[in-house]
């Protein structure tokens, strides 16, 4: 699938921080991100591709877990 939004799209240097701080990080790092959402791991998500979200996930701690990515 073809990018529409132009800018970054995977935040690897993320994994370990907080949640917050990550979100904070992409929403200025990418204008074309609308929606980040911090989850818990384990949360149960939909399966859809949305171009303007990233997901965040996070442990109990609020520390990111895994690769935040636009999709």
């Amino acid at each position: 699938m073809a990018s529409e939004c132009e800018g970054k799209s995977s935040w690897p240097e993320l994994v370990g921080v907080k949640g917050e701080v990550a979100a904070e990080t992409i929403k200025r790092e990418n204008p074309c991100i609308t929606t980040v959402d911090i989850l818990l791991e384990g949360t149960p998500v939909t399966r859809d591709y949305i171009i303007t979200r990233v997901r965040v996930w996070v442990d109990e701690k609020g520390i990111v877990t895994k690769v935040p990515i636009i999709g």
